[in-house]
């Protein structure tokens, strides 16, 4: 399915926009686009573009990975996606919003928008996020998303809807 035909899903502030294959190649590239901001990408979003070049099939549907648009400018701020396909009727997501965009709620809209996209798949009934303890701000991201810990160690822990 082409990324053309695939809808955003959009919230107030944003638009969770599915990467095209073109922008996988700028970020991978180092081809600077206009409609990025300046910090975009950050090396998660560059990871991204590796797997969706590796994984287009699957992170390229209407359940894979997105690129997180700030609505108000247009730029391109992060990147939020599902990996497809579910395991035991689990999806697990990531995301990530670049520096100079956090502390404005985005990760928490993108993160919720994104788990309700996905409870809508067909064969999903939970979606879960990994989380490192140490990172507190990303905990407090899954937690305002509506997602709960499920398990976990002083490293890591698994946050979900199950």
């Amino acid at each position: 399915m082409s990324s053309q035909l695939i809808p955003d899903l959009t919230t107030e502030r944003l638009a969770l926009r599915p990467w095209t294959m073109a922008e996988v190649t700028a970020v991978l590239d180092g081809d600077r686009q206009a409609h990025w901001a300046d910090d975009f990408p950050a090396e998660g979003d560059r990871v991204i573009a590796g797997f969706i070049a590796e994984q287009h099939r699957t992170a390229l549907g209407e359940y894979g990975q997105r690129q997180i648009v700030e609505r108000a400018t247009g730029l391109v701020v992060g990147s939020v996606g599902l990996f497809w396909p579910p395991v035991d009727a689990t999806v697990e997501f990531g995301y990530g919003v670049v520096a100079s965009r956090r502390g404005r709620g985005y990760a928490t809209k993108a993160a919720r928008a994104l788990v309700a996209h996905a409870l809508t798949a067909p064969g999903v009934s939970s979606v879960v996020a990994k989380v490192e303890l140490s990172n507190p701000a990303s905990v407090r991201v899954l937690e305002n998303a509506g997602l709960r810990r499920l398990h976990g160690d002083a490293l890591t822990a698994t946050f979900g809807t199950a």
